[in-house]
């Protein structure tokens, strides 16, 4: 009996050293785990550098399909304004576009050919169409998204720079640290603040820069509030009241779209109610009476 106590007792020890040591070698912040790795030759930044790697190679076969597309420079300016309205500012992400819409509209092609082949005219014409508009759909979803995400992060930023005017900073200085303390709340409001302070720093007066971030948004809110704050540098007026002002009118303007929102509803459950509600309530109540109506009319 005591020779079985103690081979379990062994047994034990000898699963937790192993389970600790196991645990302080894969724990990535462990000093332990740093050594091994060091004297394994395997590094932290392996799984980075095979992410760049792979993007990379998707960049280099997607760019030569994306250049087969015959564009304009006011299209290509134009998609470049989109991507960068929807957060992608990166040339490789204007590549990744293009690229996907011809690769999608072949990728239909293809798919018409092998199933039905060239007897369907319209399916050869209507899938690979579809197919070429689905990235360009969406993109613009991804720009609507965003916009929402900044006009609904707006009022909170105006009464941070507020606070932060009234306590003495300076307008440029106000944005920076009120792009600092948004940036997990609202991470796209606080990169737009983030590069306007760049700009400036940059050298860029502020009009221009506050102007860049109106074509970067293209967020209405945003355009009337670059407009006041250029007013007020014009004329020499508070800052603190124009923002004040300008928050409480963008909050009024908020809860009316909320109400705009909540007034819609009773119209858009009017669909839902009559196919999925009203339809099956009459097959209900009258399908049983039709069904003996007929019985007894076959019948006679």
């Amino acid at each position: 009996m005591p020779l079985i106590i103690l081979t379990i007792v062994v047994f034990v020890t000898v699963v937790l050293v192993v389970f600790a040591f196991g645990a302080a070698a894969a724990t990535p912040s462990s000093v332990l785990g740093s050594r091994l790795r060091a004297l394994g030759g395997q590094h932290t930044q392996v799984p980075e550098k095979t992410a760049l790697k792979v993007r990379e190679r998707l960049e280099q076969a997607l760019d030569p399909i994306s250049k087969a597309i015959p564009l304009s420079p006011s299209d290509v300016t134009r998609t470049r304004a989109w991507m960068i309205q929807a957060g992608l500012r990166e040339p490789r992400h204007t590549t990744y576009y293009f690229g996907s819409r011809l690769l999608l509209a072949g990728l239909g092609f293809a798919g018409v050919v092998a199933f039905s082949g060239f007897t369907s005219l319209s399916l050869l014409i209507c899938v690979p169409a579809l197919g070429f508009f689905i990235p360009r759909f969406f993109l613009k979803r991804m720009i609507k998204d965003r916009q929402q995400r900044i006009t609904i992060a707006l009022p909170d930023a105006l009464d941070l720079t507020v606070i932060c005017v009234e306590a003495g900073l300076a307008l440029d200085q106000a944005l920076m640290r009120v792009g600092k303390d948004l940036h997990h709340a609202h991470p796209d409001l606080s990169d737009e603040f983030h590069l306007v302070n760049l700009e400036m720093r940059a050298g860029k007066p502020r009009a221009e820069a506050l102007r860049n971030l109106v074509d970067r948004t293209g967020v209405d809110d945003i355009k009337s509030l670059v407009g006041t704050l250029i007013q007020t540098d014009r004329f020499g007026t508070s800052v603190a009241q124009a923002l004040r002002v300008h928050s409480d009118s963008l909050r009024t303007a908020r809860r009316q779209r909320a109400e705009e929102q909540a007034a819609k509803t009773t119209i858009k459950m009017v669909p839902p109610l009559v196919l999925f509600i009203l339809v099956p309530f009459l097959f209900v109540t009258i399908g049983p009476a039709l069904i003996q109506a007929y019985h007894s009319l076959v019948g006679k």
